[in-house]
């Protein structure tokens, strides 16, 4: 733990985070942990608790929720969400894992290392009170939205279901048990939940943690099975560094200890906050230059590369676009915002709340830019969105660009507004369209398709809201050569290609969990592998009844050839580009593409006959 200024280690004293079943004069015994609930099933909490209970087979995880449909398809083939990789974890976490055999070696004969069976140890229920009542260990994983009415409105956090969450865990939660804040919280969010815990069990007393989450949409599996760090912070106190230390033990299973990080409660909870602004002032910062390219004459993406090389700046987060959307960019930014108003530093609060604004600039020239190239009238056109989830490889839809810009265009009256998206379930993204845009959205000319071709025939204008790489009009690139048999711990916590075979793992006598999952991927995206289980390790998933509308959905858009987040067999495979041959034969002229995510080759689609427009990127017409 590093050094603390006094004046912290009194405030962190003041909650009053010393206490369990086993200590003794405020200090906590040591912790074994048996038994973990996460509460909230949502983008946080399913695929944590799910890589958690893989990882940790002598651990008993369960999530719990009490929205009963979320609960439902967790234990079924359909989970409520998709992330790349997250079925193969939740697979063996939740049905068990049989005992596999195969060989030790790249191209060896015989079958001579073996993975043993495991039982199962992931559960997902709505009986909130037994699973909290059990647990060792607490994780509060609910939504922490922007509050949008009353004080604060704008850029404070809505605390209603965290706070509704922590007075039913202080109701449950047995005394010792570890409270840990999962979600995404305003700083000094301890003291309140320590407050709420004191009103309502009045000398009991819990450790609590933050440990808060670094994940990327799309990418969550991966960051959680190779995270770049775990951030636990903890009261300065003997038993707060006894529950921090319990709570490291649980991700040392697979993560080196290098790489678990320990500080005091309020520093864990503030560089999330940080982190994510971080981030999305990049993204602002590179889309305000992406305007003045487009005066210039300049090329955005080959002044974000000469930029991107200084080692002092770096390449990430310097692709422009049409802004970044999710649940927490936005969020964490005004919630940064709101703390340094409320403490007197309206210039630090300001700096900050301009990357938002640009954000939204972004989006807004971009969405009126389409209808200006449009002759200012969309009235008897169609058109086609491609892409409504945030980013790519993700169905999380949360302050997605692509809704604010339908409702844009919604107000020039055109012909029809068609929307496709690989991962999301079109069932969904109909229901999120009528939630968010109320009446309009019944007015009859938003259509949600289950493939792109549909989605673009006789569209005068396509618009490429989403990064997908299915999206893209060159060939595909080819994987640069990794050699046979690089180990997965080498590689210093990056993941692994699936391409490569990984074989012969670090400690061929002693196989990890991510080596036999690393195996897995490889041997599923080998050319010709129709199998989706090439280890033999699956049991029998639950059976759905014959009437569930996932089945339905997902029976009706396997003819596609797109993954539409319902737990399809093939998302280790790569995805077949759309054919844009023929989506320009089909569209009605003028042919427009609006590339809002950079990803369109201007030149080859001049061939077509088709009008590209981006982001602060020059094209020849």
């Amino acid at each position: 733990m590093s050094s603390i200024p006094e004046a912290v280690v009194s405030s962190v004293k003041s909650l009053g985070l010393n206490g369990s079943s086993a200590h003794t004069n405020g200090t906590l015994g040591d912790v074994v942990v048996k038994n973990i609930c996460c509460v909230g099933a949502g983008y946080v909490g399913g695929p944590t608790a799910a890589v958690v209970a893989f990882q940790n087979p002598h651990i008993r995880v369960t999530v719990v929720d009490r929205d009963e449909t979320r609960i439902r398809r967790w234990n079924s083939k359909h989970p409520p969400i998709y992330e790349p990789g997250l079925r193969d974890i939740v697979r063996i976490a939740r049905d068990g894992g049989r005992q596999a055999s195969f060989a030790s070696k790249p191209e060896a004969e015989g079958q001579d290392a073996t993975v043993q069976d495991r039982p199962a140890n992931l559960f997902f229920t709505t009986d909130v009170g037994k699973s909290i009542s059990e647990a060792d260990i607490v994780l509060v994983a609910v939504n922490t939205p922007t509050k949008y009415r009353g004080v604060g409105a704008g850029s404070a956090t809505d605390m209603t279901a965290f706070e509704a969450v922590t007075g039913v865990v202080a109701q449950y939660a047995r005394e010792g048990a570890i409270i840990v804040e999962k979600s995404t919280v305003p700083c000094r969010t301890a003291q309140l939940v320590a407050d709420t815990l004191s009103m309502h069990r009045p000398g009991v007393h819990f450790e609590i943690l933050s440990n808060p989450e670094f994940l990327a949409a799309g990418t969550a599996v991966g960051d959680l099975l190779y995270p770049d760090r775990i951030l636990i912070g903890s009261a300065p106190t003997e038993s707060g560094k006894k529950a921090a230390e319990a709570l490291v033990k649980v991700y040392a299973s697979w993560v080196s200890r290098e790489r678990i990080l320990t500080t005091n409660v309020w520093s864990s909870e503030l560089a999330k906050l940080v982190a994510n602004s971080m981030l999305a002032q990049r993204i602002s910062s590179i889309n305000s230059i992406s305007a003045v390219c487009e005066q210039t004459g300049a090329d955005v993406d080959e002044v974000a590369k000469a930029v991107g090389v200084d080692p002092r700046i770096g390449n990430k987060f310097l692709v422009a676009g049409i802004g970044f959307g999710g649940s927490c960019f936005k969020k964490d930014v005004l919630n940064l915002v709101y703390l340094a108003d409320t403490m007197g530093l309206p210039e630090v609060g300001e700096y900050w709340r301009q990357v938002v604004k640009m954000n939204e600039y972004a989006r807004d020239r971009f969405t009126n830019r389409i209808i200006k190239c449009l002759n200012n009238t969309l009235v008897g056109k169609k058109v086609t969105i491609l892409g409504f989830a945030f980013k790519k490889n993700t169905s999380d839809t949360r302050e997605a660009p692509a809704l604010e810009m339908i409702k844009t265009l919604l107000e020039e009256r055109p012909r029809e507004i068609a929307v496709f998206d690989p991962c999301c379930n079109p069932l969904v993204v109909k229901e999120e369209i009528k939630l968010l845009l109320g009446p309009v959205a019944d007015q009859g000319n938003i259509h949600v398709y289950g493939n792109a071709i549909d989605a673009c025939n006789n569209s005068t204008a396509v618009v490429i809201a989403t990064e997908f790489d299915e999206f893209r009009n060159q060939p595909a690139p080819t994987p640069a050569p990794v050699a046979a048999g690089a180990p997965v711990a080498k590689m210093l916590g990056r993941k692994p290609n699936p391409k490569a075979d990984p074989r012969p793992f670090v400690n061929p006598s002693v196989p990890t969990e991510n080596d036999f999952l690393a195996l897995h991927k490889h041997l599923v995206q080998l050319d010709g592998q129709d199998n989706d289980d090439p280890l033999d390790r699956y049991n029998v998933e639950p059976d759905c009844p014959e009437d569930c509308p996932d089945c339905k959905q997902y029976r009706e858009s396997k003819d596609t050839g797109f993954a539409t987040g319902m737990g399809s067999a093939e998302e280790y495979k790569p995805r077949e580009r759309i054919d844009w041959v023929h989506i320009a034969d089909h569209m009605a002229k003028p042919r427009w593409v609006f590339d809002g995510r950079g990803v369109i080759d201007s030149r080859e689609m001049e061939k077509l006959g088709v009008r590209v427009e981006s982001v602060g990127r020059q094209h020849r017409f």
